[in-house]
């Protein structure tokens, strides 16, 4: 099912550790509705700015997905209004660091989460869009101090 010209439902429902386990991962239409919006608004301007294809490293999770991953408890993942962008340098001329940078200075966006890494680029980047026009466009950098993550004004 497509959710906008450049992304299709399976990009955000895809999920290797579902499965292996057997958990079931799709969206009720409420969920796949905040998708579609999360694609539109957010994600098909950074297609369009940089002229590749966008590389979800994870989109969608049902609740029992997130549970058993040990995603946080108030996900946006699983309300389908959250997604992590991951673009390995190595393999395109496009960085973390400049979706990151792109996004704040071009779009509305919910929450967008500098996801550890170093200095000068995240390891992704973390970005939820919400569809009743209630964005907060916090940004928060992801740190790991004694093995737990703690987050911090960007």
């Amino acid at each position: 099912m497509k959710l906008s010209e450049h992304f299709d439902l399976g990009e955000f429902t895809r999920s290797d550790y579902a499965k292996r386990n057997g958990i079931k991962n799709m969206p009720n239409p409420e969920q796949t509705d905040n998708l579609r919006e999360l694609c539109v608004n957010v994600l098909e301007p950074i297609r369009k700015h940089f002229q590749i294809p966008i590389l979800i490293s994870s989109g969608f999770r049902s609740k029992e997905l997130n549970n058993a991953i040990g995603g946080a408890k108030n996900s946006q993942h699983v309300s389908g209004e959250a997604v992590d962008i991951d673009h390995d340098l190595s393999a395109n001329v496009v960085s973390n660091r400049m979706i990151f940078d792109f996004i704040k200075s071009n779009l509305t966006f919910d929450q967008m989460i500098w996801e550890f890494g170093t200095s000068t680029n995240p390891d992704w980047v973390h970005v939820s869009y919400v569809g009743n026009g209630k964005n907060r466009n916090q940004i928060l950098r992801a740190i790991k101090h004694g093995g737990k993550t703690t987050y911090e004004k960007y």
